[in-house]
């Protein structure tokens, strides 16, 4: 839903929106996902998830995510041209989370996650924390509102051997070392802000959870994103939902305006789409539920973000 959907998401695909949302899991879930970044550029990132529930209200969560970028061919200054082999990069990410239902109403939620960046001789640590919280109200529970501040954390700096440079004095035989000093950078925080609303049709008692439940469901979403270094997004989506077994999304995210020359375009504006289905593992009882997951984004070039993901809900 190009982001739009922050309020919408819960259990632990809301560890990567908001992590409030992670609030309102049943006992144990795990994830899986497989995303192809911009198409023909040959990235791709997997994430794995578990969470579980510890104490009345609480949750706590774990998730991984790698990027893997591919080979690339070593180059010197000496051999510009390459023929020493390949390395890869490495971009490693892993979170903690915790959220907890405060009340009916009142969801929270804080995330303390580790960043790794690496080529073969030069490297990067740092860390990051996510935070938000959802608000939930009407006869129904339908109209959903939330905040979450997400990446904030100190600077980052590169440090390794690739950074020293050995030549020779003009003149002289004597080699010399020189440690060159990479300049930190900080951490592209965002806000979110988010709203939604369920439409309920055909309401009918639910035997496994003993409750009611929506036959159909159309949830309209708006969720403004706020950038560090790239325009502010505003996107707009909408979820049907049938049973709550299938799901069908669709989603566009518009770039604003930010009067700051220096600021570059995102590739992730444009339309976006993806379904759903959700199955129990018994129909007798609510033992839980599997379901696997489709999307795809638009961008601007290499033709596009398609993600498959599988969760468990147990």
């Amino acid at each position: 839903m190009g982001n739009a959907g922050s309020l919408l998401t819960r259990g632990i695909e809301a560890m990567s929106l908001n992590v409030a949302g992670l609030a309102e899991l049943g006992k144990l879930e795990i994830n899986f996902s497989h995303r192809d970044w911009l198409g023909q550029s040959g990235i791709n990132v997997n994430a794995f998830g578990v969470a579980s529930h510890v104490g009345e209200s609480g949750v706590i969560g774990l998730e991984i995510m790698t990027m893997a970028i591919g080979k690339i061919e070593k180059t010197t200054v000496a051999l510009p041209e390459g023929g020493q082999g390949t390395f890869s990069p490495l971009f490693f990410t892993m979170g903690v989370s915790y959220a907890k239902q405060f009340s009916k109403r009142i969801n929270g939620g804080i995330t303390f996650r580790i960043i790794h960046e690496e080529i073969t001789n030069v490297q990067a640590n740092g860390m990051a924390i996510d935070a938000g919280v959802n608000y939930t109200t009407g006869i129904n529970d339908e109209i959903k509102f939330g905040i979450a501040l997400k990446n904030v954390g100190p600077a980052m700096v590169y440090r390794g051997s690739g950074l020293t440079v050995t030549g020779e004095i003009p003149g002289s035989s004597r080699p010399i070392t020189q440690e060159q000093r990479s300049q930190q950078f900080e951490l592209p925080s965002l806000l979110l802000i988010g709203l939604s609303y369920d439409f309920l049709f055909t309401l009918v008692e639910d035997s496994l959870n003993r409750g009611i439940r929506a036959m159909h469901r159309i949830s309209p979403a708006f969720t403004f994103t706020s950038n560090s270094f790239t325009p502010d997004l505003f996107a707009f989506g909408a979820e049907y939902a049938f049973k709550e077994m299938f799901m069908g999304r669709l989603g566009y995210a518009i770039e604003g305006r930010t009067g700051v020359g220096e600021l570059g375009s995102t590739a992730l504006s444009g339309l976006s789409f993806g379904a759903t289905v959700e199955y129990p593992m018994s129909k007798k009882k609510n033992n839980g539920t599997v379901a696997l997951d489709f999307s795809w984004q638009q961008t601007e070039n290499f033709g596009g973000i398609t993600s498959f993901g599988f969760r468990m809900n147990m």
